[in-house]
């Protein structure tokens, strides 16, 4: 149960807690000692609900911990989590709220790093984003900057919009960010925010993190507490105006290993009476210690530049921000490989499985394997030839399937049967299913996924909910007689399970009524018992996200754009089932494909909403996203396609192509990021 609490100008008051069986009991002998006294154990403390609002509307008087002998007891291990809000922004603002330091910075930075106005910068613990906004406003384009407070991020932005600077804000732990492998010609850590985590291993998982994202020969500055002197100069108390309304006080002790200065803070209003109790704390670096632990992670090149001491108006208590070290390092060059196996003991053996060319195949064209299907099959395995250290054995007779798995399992099976058990794609998901019975390791999504998306309803359901933008939509049974007419034409009829555009043809847009019928019923005879999507139709550039690897180690695909400018006007523009599988028509001789152009914050936007459908999902190794903007510019999901196409021409290929990936090195990236799934990263 909450408890209201008053404080008087002095005597005695006290309250009961049934819940803990506490009881509590504050002392005060006048309303300007803020020495409160616990007559109960401190751990105990923690227990506490914050205190509701009174009838009055006022917030009660924050309780303290009184005095307390260790401060490091009273640390929680991930202070950073809660700290960074707007109370930092008033007990700090005198520096970190300061234009002139911010300048300052900013120009050492260019100075010491040498970039360049083209350059892609991030802003790594941006906080409120003063460095990304300062360094936006001298012309430099191409700026990100990331934070894990969420308070910060949103001031950020909004100073952004305010300024009218184009400069990407989003949420995220400094460990694990979600930017490309080699995508950053800079990054820089300001403000004195390395060193926060309570295990070293964290601060090193940062520094791998950075230079995964830096390209090669890609700058690093660290802007961080010079250890050395704060070791020895550190105010063991404090207290200090920082405003007409607020005052602060401070107790300072390093760790009990002496790695680490511990701080606590008790800020007070003068009318409200305490505002916040909290503590946080710094691992010291020297720069010999910070050298060691860049040069531990492959960093080159380490410099010292000194030290940098702020502007302050008040001029008091500067704390960690008082003599900070200025340290840049260079990222190495990294060679690309085909692929890198992650463990010597990676499977000798691998089948692959593809669809069976003796069956007929509805979705292809004329319902059979076609000689453009044989030279795709033949190029992937000259690809896979490239790839020297495995045997690969090639699996397409059905019939045969689970009595030679059975008999000679391979060590693992790389999964490109698309097509679906039998070339049925309702059964695509068998095909991990039976594998998962024997207990073969394979390549790509598992069952439940496979079958979750390959109901685009259900897909656009899971994005909904997770504010990523979906087109309007209806679902008509199979078994409704009518319709429902769509609120906006034209629309897009589509089966609502289907694969490789089955269904989708230049008919599949509608314009009117009697449009939508007609398609109606020919999709009733083409997939019977098949739901239908009434889509709105969304008429702006279309574009495709591609990702290899697994949560939090994504390799991004640049993103694709499908080029319509050839295709004549009377043709509505889609990638429809003639583009894919009938070479007379245009669709298939006037598409191109072309990398995106998109500006940073819609890229960003795209992979971000393609990684968290990645992992809601449930993908595993490689998947698809495909997206198109409407009329107003409002880019929205299309699908998601797990195990998407692995063909030469397809789309993931292209955009492999577009990284300066040749085939063989595309399919060596999909079959890394499975054994680094399954069989872990080399040690």
């Amino acid at each position: 149960m909450s408890i209201s609490y008053t404080l008087e100008k002095k005597g005695i008051f006290s309250k009961y807690r049934p819940a803990s069986n506490i009881y509590i009991r504050y002392e005060t002998t006048t309303a300007n000692n803020m020495n409160a006294k616990a007559a109960f154990c401190e751990k105990n403390t923690h227990q506490l609900p914050a205190p509701a609002k009174g009838k009055n509307g006022k917030v009660p008087v924050f309780r303290t911990l009184g005095p307390i002998t260790d401060l490091e007891k009273h640390l929680p291990p991930e202070w950073w989590k809660s700290l960074f809000n707007s109370l930092y922004l008033k007990t700090d603002g005198d520096v970190v709220e300061n234009p002139l330091n911010t300048a300052r910075e900013v120009d050492l930075l260019i100075q010491l790093c040498g970039i360049k106005p083209s350059d892609e910068l991030l802003d790594l613990c941006c906080g409120q984003g003063r460095h990304s906004l300062e360094i936006a406003k001298r012309g430099f384009e191409n700026v990100i900057g990331i934070d894990r407070s969420r308070f910060l991020i949103r001031l950020a932005k909004k100073r952004a919009r305010q300024m009218q600077l184009r400069v990407n804000f989003s949420e995220g732990d400094a460990r694990r960010f979600k930017l490309p492998e080699s995508s950053r010609d800079c990054i820089f850590m300001m403000g004195n925010s390395f060193g926060y985590f309570e295990r070293v291993e964290d601060d090193l998982a940062v520094l791998q993190e950075c230079k995964r994202v830096l390209k090669s020969d890609g700058k690093m500055l660290l802007d961080l507490v010079d250890g050395d002197w704060m070791r020895k100069h550190f105010e063991p108390r404090s207290w200090e105006w920082i405003n007409n309304n607020h005052f602060v006080c401070r107790e300072r002790s390093l760790s009990a290993d002496g790695k680490r200065v511990v701080c606590r803070e008790v800020i007070v209003h003068a009318e409200r009476g305490v505002l916040a109790d909290q503590f946080y704390a710094e691992r010291l670096y020297t720069f010999q210690e910070i050298e060691e632990l860049l040069a531990q992670v492959g960093f080159i090149d380490i410099c010292s530049h000194g030290n940098v001491t702020p502007d302050s108006p008040r001029n008091q208590d500067l704390g960690m921000m008082a003599k900070r070290l200025f340290t840049t390092a260079r990222a190495p060059k990294k060679i690309r490989t085909a692929v890198e196996w992650p463990r010597t003991q990676a499977p000798a053996r691998i089948a692959v499985l593809l669809g069976d060319p003796r069956l007929p195949d509805r979705v292809k064209r004329g319902g059979n394997f076609n000689q453009e299907d044989f030279e795709t099959v033949q190029r992937m395995k000259d690809a896979l030839g490239k790839l020297k250290k495995f045997q690969f054995e090639t699996i397409d007779d059905h019939r045969t399937l689970f009595k030679r798995l059975l008999d000679n399992p391979p060590d693992f099976v790389f999964n490109l049967c698309d097509e679906g058990f039998y070339n049925n794609a309702f059964h695509e998901l068998h095909v991990p299913a039976l594998l998962e019975l024997l207990n073969i390791p394979y390549s790509g999504a598992g069952p439940a996924c496979l079958g979750l998306c390959y109901n685009k309803s259900q897909v656009r359901a899971i994005a909904d909910a997770l504010d990523i933008p979906v087109p309007l939509e209806s679902y008509i049974d199979p078994s409704e007689q009518g319709a429902r007419l769509p609120s906006i034409f034209p629309a897009l009829l589509k089966p609502n399970c289907g694969d490789s555009s089955l269904g989708i043809t230049q008919q599949a847009v509608v314009y009117n009524a009697e449009e939508l019928m007609a398609q109606i019923d020919r999709l009733r005879i083409l997939v019977p018992g098949i739901p239908i999507l009434v889509q709105e139709f969304l008429q702006g550039p279309e574009y495709t996200v591609g990702l290899i690897g697994n949560p939090n180690r994504f390799e991004v695909l640049p993103i694709l754009e499908v080029d319509y400018s050839s295709l004549p006007e009377d043709l509505p523009k889609i990638l429809s089932y003639e583009s894919k599988w009938e070479p007379s028509s245009l669709y298939w001789s006037d598409l191109r494909y072309k990398r995106a152009n998109l500006d940073e914050e819609a890229r960003r936007s795209l992979i971000d909403y393609s990684e968290i459908l990645f992992e809601r999902l449930e993908c595993r190794d490689f998947a698809r996203f495909d997206f198109r903007a409407d009329s107003q510019g409002t880019i929205k999901l299309l699908e998601a396609n797990p195990n998407p196409g692995w063909c030469w021409d397809g789309k993931m290929n292209l955009m492999a192509g577009m990284r300066e990936l040749d085939y063989s090195e595309f399919i060596g990236l999909v079959l890394n990021a499975a054994f680094e799934r399954i069989y872990g990263k080399q040690q």
